[in-house]
């Protein structure tokens, strides 16, 4: 019977057609990879999954082996843009020709839809390596990125510091919003991270993300009283934000953090961030995480200064142009 089973030739099938039940070993799986790999607790996604299965709602593809769904991956398109939400693919089942197989599906839905022009993901899950194979390469563009880990007991030590220019610091509320979304368009203009996410090239799309960012559990739960915004003293003006997420009762999530441009290398990075990782330090948190383009030479070298170290390699995929 096992050598049987090892001839069984995976295939996909569309989500919408399986039970949620039907996934709950794999989604059990992936908890458990989350949570060792990544000191995360992905419930609340993982919950999303089943509450979508369940209404036959979500749009995506199941790496089946006979009748058991092995992986899965799921997109959702918005406006011109697709955007590839997951995938995963169980450990004994875990190949480059499987997770292709499970990628080009979801690709090649996403290419297919005559509205859709750019498909952006990053699946942290994804087994690494940068020259691995990957479907539609002629339209792909690969962006190597760290997801790096820090303990906060020693964030406690850090010093404050005063920046160069007089600037005022205040906890996150929702009046900023606009402010945020502002300041992003301005600190990623012409920056590679705008080509990793193209929300990032406008006011509009600063604010669809934040709006992400605080609502959905994507990247935690959004976290009010570690989120901060600096403002020039002078005009008033928002110049810096740095935004913070619960990814587990006891462990925090950097979700966004930049400067404009006329601040940049003035302390107003680093001074936002140490107030970031005090206040979780505060709320109870032991640890704390973020992610990073690896060309953003400045951010990491400020990481590093403050306690960071690299945890996981992984990257972040565009198709674009077709």
């Amino acid at each position: 019977m096992a050598a049987a089973l090892d001839t069984i030739v995976p295939r996909v099938r569309d989500l919408r057609e399986l039970r949620s039940g039907e996934l709950a070993p794999l989604l059990d799986e992936e908890l458990a990879a989350w949570q060792r790999d990544l000191d995360w607790d992905f419930r609340a996604s993982a919950d999303l999954v089943r509450r979508f299965v369940h209404m036959q709602a979500l749009t995506g593809f199941a790496l089946m082996s006979g009748d058991e769904p092995v992986g899965y991956s799921y997109f959702v398109c918005e406006e011109r843009k697709g955007l590839i939400g997951d995938l995963y693919v169980r450990e004994k089942f875990r190949t480059v020709e499987n997770e292709n197989l499970l990628l080009g599906s979801v690709v090649d839905a996403l290419m297919s839809m005559p509205f859709v022009r750019r498909i952006e993901s990053q699946l942290m899950m994804l087994g690494p390596g940068m020259s691995r194979p990957m479907p539609r390469e002629h339209r792909l563009q690969a962006f190597p990125r760290l997801f790096m880990h820090a303990p906060l007991e020693p964030a406690r030590d850090l010093s404050a510091r005063t920046p160069k220019q007089r600037t005022l610091f205040e906890v996150w509320s929702e009046r900023r919003q606009e402010d945020a979304a502002g300041v992003i368009a301005l600190a990623y203009e012409g920056h590679i991270d705008s080509q990793i996410n193209d929300q990032y090239r406008s006011v509009g799309g600063a604010r669809r993300f934040l709006l992400n960012i605080v609502q959905y559990p994507g990247c935690g739960s959004f976290f009010h009283p570690a989120s901060f915004v600096a403002t020039d003293a002078g005009t008033g003006q928002a110049c810096g934000i740095c935004l913070s997420s619960l990814v587990r009762q006891d462990v925090g999530h950097i979700t966004q953090i930049c400067v404009t441009p006329e601040v940049a290398g003035t302390g107003v990075g680093y001074e936002l961030l140490r107030r970031s990782m005090v206040a979780l330090a505060e709320a109870g948190c032991r640890s704390v995480s973020l992610t990073v383009t690896s060309a953003n030479d400045n951010a990491i070298a400020l990481y590093r200064r403050v306690g960071f170290e690299d945890r996981r390699r992984f990257a972040a995929y565009v198709w674009d142009g077709f």
